[in-house]
């Protein structure tokens, strides 16, 4: 006999244990000739498992909570204290095997979106375990249209992977410096999905950015002149890590660059204000530096 369903606000209940959640898809998956969907469908979690395994983070792969294959992606919930190492080295090192599986596939590209948050969800060992409003909020995450916009922008030879970071995770763990992400690495904007009632303060982080992304001012990854201090044995770890530097960006919608913008990234929404070299957007294509336009080199 299934449990009772509980009523809102009749009385006080134990609240669930807080889960960090991860979810990645796959860019245009559903492009795919169906034959190929079942072979892409197996690939993209072995090829997360492999990045969790070069970021030291076999822990972490083997102690998933919830675990689900999404068809066009993995999603799957985990210990919080596992946070500061997804977000740094684990997303640089997925980004690194997507991008050595492209060069040597035969078949499709594989490019993912990701999405990390935190929140409290039940965990019990028991069916619909993982499922609440957290669950919900990942994957609207994963669909938001900057995260789409940002991969869609980036050349298919160079960036792999596009990330984003909710906000509670931003606060918690990269602007606690608990983590060796930078925040100049990441970028303000407001993830909001079409059709959706959703709308949320998240962060953009590109491991590899390119083409327009990097004239725009946002910089590829460096070699680190430092490394990430190992990890206790009670802790999970990574050694070594890389350094970032960049620019720190707000956005009220779409996407938001710093530089020079050229080519076929284009953005059209209402009108925008802009204040100095950081940007903070209501809407719009607001750069800094020259925009061209066309064919026609209008300014």
């Amino acid at each position: 006999m299934s449990a009772p369903m509980p009523r809102p606000y009749a009385e006080s209940r134990p609240l669930p244990p807080y889960r960090a959640l991860f979810a990645v898809d796959a860019k245009d998956f559903t492009g795919l000739p169906a034959a190929q969907h079942g072979p892409v469908s197996r690939l993209i979690p072995q090829l997360v498992d492999q990045a969790l395994e070069r970021a030291d983070l076999h822990r972490l792969r083997d102690a998933k909570r919830f675990p689900a294959n999404t068809g066009d992606g993995v999603v799957f919930g985990f210990d919080p204290v596992h946070l500061p190492f997804v977000l740094w080295p684990f997303l640089g090192v997925l980004d690194d095997v997507l991008g050595s599986y492209n060069r040597q596939a035969v078949g499709p590209r594989i490019r993912l979106r990701a999405s990390v948050h935190v929140g409290p969800l039940p965990d019990e060992g028991e069916p619909g375990d993982g499922n609440g409003t957290a669950r919900n909020d990942l994957h609207r995450l994963l669909d938001s249209r900057p995260v789409k916009a940002i991969l869609a922008a980036a050349s298919e030879e160079v960036t792999h992977l596009a990330a984003i970071i909710s906000e509670r995770v931003y606060e918690d763990v990269v602007r606690a410096a608990y983590t060796g992400l930078h925040p100049d690495r990441c970028v303000e904007v407001p993830a909001t999905v079409e059709g959706k009632n959703f709308s949320q303060r998240a962060w953009l982080y590109v491991p590899s950015p390119s083409g327009n992304l990097v004239r725009a001012g946002i910089r590829p990854r460096e070699e680190a002149v430092g490394t990430i201090p190992e990890a206790s044995a009670a802790e999970p770890g990574e050694r070594g890590g890389r350094g970032y530097g960049g620019n720190s960006q707000q956005v009220g919608e779409g996407v938001a660059m710093m530089g020079d913008v050229g080519g076929d990234f284009t953005y059209t929404a209402p009108a925008t204000t802009y204040r100095g070299t950081n940007q903070h957007w209501g809407g719009g294509d607001n750069v800094s530096g020259d925009k061209r336009i066309g064919d026609g080199g209008h300014r």
